[in-house]
């Protein structure tokens, strides 16, 4: 297979890149923000720090990743509610049922341009507090829907607030966080999400539609309260020139022990080197033009890695290896998705970012193209078995009836694929985005991003179908296949390794001589 060498070239690429770990980032030309010069320095500084309000201020803003899952995943309960209600002012027809499941990614679309405009304007504290209006209101208009339309707002609205939190959090827990455990935090935003998706996928065993909706209010509530008592980030602090302010924020989130006035005036020295405003012209700046590229397609490479066609496939496998619960199912995806997720949280500080995306892409790839080849064997033997007949099963679902003595092949690719995107292709272009901008450019890079991610989600979610026709359903896995071995170059030959550095020093090293983008 041409994968393999692939998989070797990529793997031998991060080694050298690996060894070239031990030298500053920025290279010694860059002197302001370089970490301290003995490791001795740096143990002292980690000793002295007090993390436990930096982890409560993660708790608080993480709660709005949580609210978006449970927004995400709450169409997959509701869907067969709305489906059999007897009030036909309400029961979704199949066509109206997918739009009321696809619908929240074009208000989540919007949401990122909302976002991108009021984060750098208002600060990210209050971005993230104004975020529960829409949340509450479209949930509130779900609960007391008399019409279709009224389904629709609801969903637009929690999309809105939806795409608002995937900006604004990142950007939030980047800016709060030291180097140490800032891929952790970051990758609990992810964790979140998809707690978010289970918890809806649970409640949804026992409650019908309308208390799912009472349900998804109090997360964004308790996100609203809580962030009323953590501070707003200190770079937003000091780019808006609030010296005192940014001290203060610090001395919660560090600690009293740690030297705060130090870590402000390295980070006030980088603000020196640059215009507080950002231009059109700004984008022909390597600082920002490299890191704006790489984050648009991580994005993309996310959304094309083939998770959403997995996901819509996901309760049909499951039937088909024994569990009729179509439910229970869901839930057991959710889990899975949990599970690898934290895991991933756990050791990002330790591993390092470039590694987990390619062993994900890795296990993605080989995923999808036996599951292209799983789905070309049981065509196979459904065109076989009409041959008598005269039927062709050309463009008709190759899960259906058929006695499917491979299912378990499915399922097997179906639960490799889901972790493999748990650990790396799932949380990292997230947390990626949150630390590769500038900060003048941040609010206006992270929306371009995350426009790009969820209009992403919407093409592949309402085109799959017609590519499902087009190329077949195992052509489109090795598609989706194709797109996972292409993210694994991308990644060896484009994204730099931000684990145990500072913004600033990333930053910086955009700014450098070494080019990630030819």
């Amino acid at each position: 297979m041409l994968i393999s060498p692939l998989i070797t070239a990529c793997f031998m690429h991060y080694r050298i890149m690996a060894s070239e770990e031990t030298r500053p980032l920025l290279g010694s030309a860059v002197r302001i923000n370089d970490p301290p010069q003995s490791p001795s320095d740096s143990q002292e500084y980690l000793d002295k720090l007090q993390n436990r309000k930096l982890y409560l201020a993660t708790f608080a803003a993480v709660l709005g990743p949580l609210s978006f899952g449970y927004v995400l995943g709450y169409s997959s309960p509701a869907i067969p509610n709305l489906k059999k209600i007897e009030d036909l002012d309400l029961r979704l027809d199949s066509n109206e049922a997918s739009w009321f499941g696809s619908v929240v990614t074009l208000g989540a679309a919007l949401g990122g341009i909302l976002g991108g405009c009021i984060v750098d304007r208002i600060g990210r504290k209050l971005s993230l507090m104004l975020c529960a209006v829409p949340f509450i209101f479209g949930f509130t208009v779900i609960i007391s829907a008399k019409y279709k339309s009224m389904l629709y707002i609801g969903r637009i609205l929690t999309g809105i607030a939806s795409g608002v939190t995937s900006l604004v959090v990142p950007v939030y827990i980047s800016e709060t966080s030291h180097p140490a455990v800032r891929g952790t935090l970051g990758s609990c935003v992810q964790l979140m999400v998809v707690t978010g998706i289970m918890g809806s996928y649970v409640a949804g065993l026992g409650l019908d539609w309308r208390w799912l909706a009472v349900v998804g209010c109090f997360p964004p509530f308790f996100m609203a309260v809580f962030m009323c008592f953590m501070p707003e980030t200190p770079r937003f602090l000091l780019a808006q020139k609030k010296q005192l302010e940014a001290i203060t924020a610090l001395q919660f989130l560090r600690g009293p022990l740690v030297d705060h006035e130090l870590e402000c005036r390295q980070i006030e020295a980088n603000f020196s080197e640059q215009e507080n405003r950002l231009r059109w012209a700004d984008f022909k700046n390597p600082a920002i033009y490299k890191p704006f590229v790489i984050g648009v397609l991580l994005m993309l490479f996310q959304q094309f890695s083939g998770i959403n066609a997995i996901m819509f496939y996901a309760e049909t496998i499951f039937e088909d290896a024994g569990f009729k619960n179509s439910s229970i199912a869901s839930v057991i995806v959710g889990a899975i998705q949990v599970a690898f997720t934290a895991g991933a949280a756990l050791i990002m500080d330790k591993a390092g970012r470039k590694i987990l995306l390619i062993i994900s892409g890795a296990i993605m790839t080989v995923s999808s193209a036996v599951f292209g080849a799983y789905f070309k064997i049981v065509e196979v033997q459904n065109n076989s078995s009409l041959t008598d007949t005269g039927h062709s099963t050309m463009h008709t679902p190759v899960l259906q009836n058929t006695e499917n003595h491979l299912a378990w092949l499915a399922l097997v690719c179906t639960s490799v694929f889901i972790a493999g995107f748990a650990i790396g292709w799932g949380p990292i272009p997230w947390l990626v985005m949150s630390e590769i901008f500038p900060v003048k450019a941040r609010g206006v890079a992270s929306g371009a991003c995350v426009l790009t991610n969820w209009l992403s989600a919407f093409l592949v979610t309402k085109e799959f179908h017609d590519l499902m026709v087009f190329l077949g359903s195992y052509g489109t896995f090795w598609f989706f296949a194709s797109s996972c071995a292409l993210s694994i170059l991308f990644t060896c030959l484009c994204i730099p390794e931000t684990k145990g550095k500072t913004l600033e020093q990333i930053e910086a090293h955009f700014r450098g001589v070494q080019e990630f983008i030819s």
